[in-house]
């Protein structure tokens, strides 16, 4: 863990090395000088997306989620399709662009950098990049093995009133949704 710069890093003993999270107890400074553990999931992050059919600056674009089983939830989830890289420094964009293909089989022709998250700082340094798709095509959809997913289509409107519902919770997908509908609605260049 000696490698880790995040400032008020001193030290990092590891706990476990898994495929997808590092879990290690940090020692750590404290802004005011003291000194603590702290337990820390690394994570490679990853990239969310969501695929508009339509050009997203139409007064109601069909957008494309998937229901995807979660185990940690206890079923399945409606969602923005999401990946890790697959190699590391693999650019965020193009993590986004595989996984827009995996899980719902079409291509963008654009897709644009929305913002960037950080899913839960209070253990964990997982950053998920937030993208659009747009001049979507058809391709083929490629799961991984341990996935299980169908694609949505669906109005923006019916997927904000999920939101509001409480029928869409998952973190990455909220803030992808609401945050296209606050910054980027209604911008022709879209």
């Amino acid at each position: 863990m000696s490698d880790d710069v995040r400032p008020g890093f001193i030290a990092g003993r590891p706990i476990h090395d898994g495929r997808i999270v590092r879990l290690s107890i940090d020692t750590v400074r404290f802004p005011d000088g003291s000194t603590g553990e702290l337990e820390m999931i690394r994570h490679s992050g990853a990239s969310a997306v969501l695929p508009a059919l339509d050009p997203f600056d139409t007064a109601d674009p069909r957008i494309v989620l998937i229901r995807q089983y979660r185990y940690a939830s206890g079923g399945y989830l409606l969602e923005v399709p999401a990946g890790r890289p697959d190699r590391t420094g693999e650019p965020w964009e193009e993590v986004a662009h595989r996984e827009l293909r995996e899980e719902t089989g079409f291509l963008a022709d654009r897709m644009d950098p929305l913002t960037t998250i950080y899913t839960t700082p209070g253990f964990t340094d997982e950053r998920i990049h937030l993208f659009l798709a747009t001049s979507l095509r058809p391709g083929e959809r490629a799961l991984d093995a341990d996935e299980f997913v169908e694609p949505v289509t669906m109005g923006f409107a019916a997927a904000l009133d999920l939101i509001r519902d409480g029928r869409i919770t998952d973190a990455k997908t909220i803030c992808t949704l609401l945050f296209a509908d606050r910054f980027r609605r209604g911008l022709a260049s879209m």
